[in-house]
């Protein structure tokens, strides 16, 4: 069984929450659904695997500093590949 990654809430109020994720290497946050919309800041430049509801795997290659932005809905697992910690920052809207 895979490591999972270790998320740490900073904010979580009415209108957001923000949380810290920490990967180790091979560490998944487990299979979930985003019920908030949200943006995800790497703090570390790397690649994670993302594993869809079918099975399917695509890799996502991120960048530190560079955020991107998802609707509500997406269902994944997100593993780190890297061979170092990976870490970033989700925004949620509520």
């Amino acid at each position: 069984m895979p490591k999972a990654a270790v998320p740490t809430v900073q904010i979580d109020n009415a209108r957001t929450r923000v949380t810290e994720w920490r990967f180790a290497p091979g560490a998944a946050t487990g299979f979930h659904r985003h019920g908030y919309d949200y943006v995800v800041v790497p703090q570390i430049s790397g690649t994670l695997k993302l594993i869809g509801p079918d099975g399917a795997a695509k890799h996502a290659e991120l960048t530190a500093g560079l955020p991107y932005f998802r609707e509500a809905g997406v269902e994944h697992d997100v593993v780190n590949v890297n061979e170092h910690e990976f870490v970033f920052v989700e925004v949620e809207f509520k």
